[in-house]
């Protein structure tokens, strides 16, 4: 048995590792101007008590509900389009960014990965801000905002789930001749379809929280209810808003739980 090599020795990099992730910390605790103080001081929490008290009494005006219901009804769909979207691009891209059965990428993995990463490295609200100058105010700007950044996060994702797939199956087809995409279909993609439904339901799960973030740029749904009525401090109309989305969100995670018993059984 090969003894573990002594703590911060040359050979140890997951040594090395941590104690740079450590010092990093440090770092970034010596640097930033973290005002701990005026924190927890009692009158920042008798600013936040009375702002939790407001938001624990949302608005129950029966005009109000039908329009967040509306709202509610829009970021559902702009999440679950946009998802679906995401999972159409994402398996395009990555079965040129993953690598083939003998260990060997295609001359498109370069590209593919290059552009899962443009994707994925662009935040929603940035896609969303470009895309309204081509498809004005409300929710498109927003569906495809969700679809270009998450096809890029899920791609990634697919990619490696297709590369870690066992081999077994999918050599069994190629040694009768069988054509690369009937393989895919019928041996790689079965294998690898549990781990594509749950970053899925994953990623759209996050998709409803970002479909209500941009609202900020006019996207629509109810991040653009919620941005209207916290710029007017109207808090009881925000706490319903808030309820909105746990409630979307929470729906999306029984979703998930189903599913996933269903697969399983």
């Amino acid at each position: 048995m090969i003894p573990a090599p002594p703590l911060l020795h040359a050979r140890c990099t997951a040594c090395w590792i941590v104690a740079g992730l450590v010092l990093l910390v440090f770092a970034s605790f010596a640097t930033l101007d973290l005002k701990w103080s005026a924190f927890l001081s009692a009158e920042a929490a008798a600013r936040m008590g009375r702002f939790l008290a407001e938001l624990a009494s949302p608005s129950t005006d029966a005009e109000f509900l039908r329009r967040l219901a509306i709202a509610s009804a829009e970021t559902l769909a702009m999440s679950a389009l946009g998802t679906l979207l995401a999972v159409a691009g994402g398996l395009l891209l990555a079965l040129p960014a993953s690598r083939s059965a003998d260990g060997t990428g295609s001359l498109a993995r370069g590209p593919a990965r290059l552009l899962l990463n443009v994707l994925r490295s662009v935040p929603e609200l940035a896609w969303a801000a470009l895309l309204l100058i081509a498809a004005g105010l409300g929710p498109l700007s927003g569906t495809l905002a969700l679809a270009f950044h998450t096809t890029g996060v899920l791609g990634r994702l697919f990619a490696e789930a297709i590369e870690n797939a066992p081999r077994g199956p999918a050599d069994a087809l190629r040694v009768q001749g069988i054509p690369g995409g009937r393989v895919f279909l019928y041996a790689t993609l079965p294998s690898v379809l549990p781990q594509i439904l749950s970053y899925t339901l994953y990623r759209w799960e996050n998709n409803i929280r970002a479909a209500a973030v941009l609202g900020v740029v006019g996207a629509g749904g109810l991040g653009q209810m919620l941005t209207f009525h916290m710029g007017l401090f109207q808090m009881p109309e925000t706490g319903s808003v808030l309820v909105a989305m746990l409630l979307l969100v929470a729906l999306v995670d029984l979703l998930s739980y189903v599913a996933r018993r269903v697969m399983t059984r």
